[in-house]
């Protein structure tokens, strides 16, 4: 059991390109801390310089405070485990599990003993004699946690080791892995590119976008107060809606493409940073699940919302809610991409001419395609965005 900590870990490849910029990270003894963001962000090329797949082109990387940038990767006494479960079909789950302590040459009374703790843990006692081929995903996945595990290894890592199952076994591994994580209380990093794992596993989250750190905050923070425009677009499923606007005089009203919405003064008075942008652009972002189609039941005053409309393309039933797509005449900014390769400010085609939204509301709202209507959010879940720098219009 043991910290972790990057401080500026840099990784820059022969030809010169920059994988990993200056990564800063404190992972606790025991902390889940999860590393999330799109394809190519440099997640995976950061876990793997603290695992030493990977040489640190520069900064510090310590474990249990101990330097270990020149440690060879079996000496820095990390379990991984990867998306490809890579078990020996030849062997039984027990054998796959106790393999490392065999190649160690523990004695074989302690590798049974272990082996049948790390069964009971994993609940894969009643298939410790089967073979990989004899498994579901599922259970091939648990077994190469458990060839982790016996280990009892200082640090976890773990890469996007539930992306080869299916949807439904997904969601029940998600738990099961964060049980066991919390059980074990060993300090792990988990590289997933699945903003829904980064929210309902870790303790921690970070944000990568090219290679730098954007945010890394509890889940729950990061989803309720970004702190730019890509983490705002990217924690959230159905995402963010990110529309391109205007703010009038004194900062009282919004323009969102030809509609004029009217802002009461307590949205300027909670974000004072507002007062800046008056008569200039803005980006407004609306969370689906804070929208509602006028009129229906919120136990909120009507002069306490702010109104706009829209028409609707396309309704999603999925039984327990509703998804509303929905189009207007402002244009929709895409988080995807949202910055340049300098991370400074948007790129020229991150701004679209499409207009679409997406609404989540109870499943007792009747709507159909065509239909123009009014929709209802609470200012206090309106985010405002500097469209220059991307960065949150907080204070």
């Amino acid at each position: 059991m043991a910290p972790v900590s990057l401080e500026k870990l840099t990784k820059v490849y022969p030809n010169g390109f920059e994988a990993v910029h200056e990564f800063d990270l404190e992972v606790a003894d025991g902390e889940f801390m999860i590393l999330v963001g799109p394809s190519g962000c440099g997640k995976t090329t950061a876990m793997r310089m603290v695992a030493g797949l990977e040489e640190i082109t520069s900064g510090t990387l310590r474990i249990n405070g101990e330097i270990m940038n020149d440690v060879s990767p079996r000496d820095r006494d990390i379990a991984m485990v990867f998306q490809n479960y890579a078990l020996y079909p030849h062997m039984t789950v027990g054998e796959n599990i106790g393999f490392a302590l065999k190649m160690k040459h523990t004695p074989k009374s302690e590798i049974e003993k272990k082996v049948r703790e790390t069964t009971e843990i994993l609940g894969l006692t009643e298939w410790i004699d089967l073979k990989p081929g004899q498994l579901s995903g599922g259970q091939r996945q648990r077994v190469a946690m458990g060839r982790a595990i016996v280990r009892e290894p200082k640090v976890f890592l773990m890469d996007e080791p539930l992306s080869n199952l299916d949807a439904k076994l997904r969601v029940q591994m998600r738990a099961e892995v964060a049980r066991i994580q919390r059980r074990l209380g060993v300090a792990t990093i988990y590289v997933t590119h699945d903003q829904v794992e980064a929210m309902t596993m870790g303790d921690r989250v970070a944000v990568m976008r090219a290679g730098l750190v954007l945010q890394c905050d509890k889940p729950q923070t990061i989803y309720d107060h970004p702190l730019n425009l890509f983490v705002a677009g990217f924690m959230g499923s159905p995402s963010m809606n990110l529309f391109e606007a205007r703010l009038g005089e004194g900062a009282t009203t919004l323009f969102l493409g030809t509609q004029k919405v009217e802002l009461p003064p307590t949205v300027l008075s909670a974000k004072p940073a507002l007062g800046r942008f008056a008569n200039a652009e803005v980006v407004v972002g609306i969370r689906p699940e804070s929208l509602a189609v006028a009129g229906t039941a919120t136990g909120e005053r009507t002069e306490d919302l702010v109104f706009f409309e829209g028409d609707v393309d396309l309704v999603e039933a999925l039984g327990s809610e509703i998804l509303v797509h929905f189009s207007t005449d402002a244009h929709r900014v895409e988080a995807e991409g949202m910055y340049s390769d300098d991370a400074e400010g948007l790129d020229a085609g991150s701004i679209t001419q499409r207009g679409e939204g997406v609404a989540r509301v109870s499943p007792e709202t009747q709507l159909v395609i065509g239909e123009h209507v009014r929709l209802q959010v609470n200012p206090k879940r309106l985010f405002f965005f500097d469209p220059v720098t991307g960065l949150a219009l907080n204070g």
